[in-house]
């Protein structure tokens, strides 16, 4: 279960981080509750899934899904460039990620 706890951080974390873009540096009142809001779920998802699980894997795979969901946002809603150096970077990011998940 915290496995699953840790992923709906991570996904709350790519929400937050795509609101900050949407608040406009926090000067619109409804991007910025929403992202507020997410940032606290996020970061109270983490602390549960770290009851069980062990600090620097929690908290690697939490930036490693919250990055590489950003990356993936980031395409699709604001057109930004597929490279194929930054397919490559997101590609490690997800081996590495995937290494934390087999290890533990």
């Amino acid at each position: 279960m915290s496995w699953i706890i840790l992923l709906l951080a991570g996904l709350f974390e790519i929400g937050w981080a795509v609101g900050l873009k949407y608040s406009d540096g926090f000067t619109r009142p409804l991007p910025t509750l929403l992202t507020v809001s997410a940032m606290i779920i996020s970061v109270a998802l983490l602390g549960l899934a770290m009851k069980e699980l062990p600090l620097g894997t929690a908290y690697a795979i939490w930036t490693g899904v919250g990055a590489v969901g950003t990356v993936i946002a980031g395409v699709i809603l604001f057109g930004e460039a597929v490279t194929p150096m930054r397919l490559a970077s997101v590609a490690l990011i997800v081996c590495g990620l995937l290494g934390l998940k087999l290890s533990h």
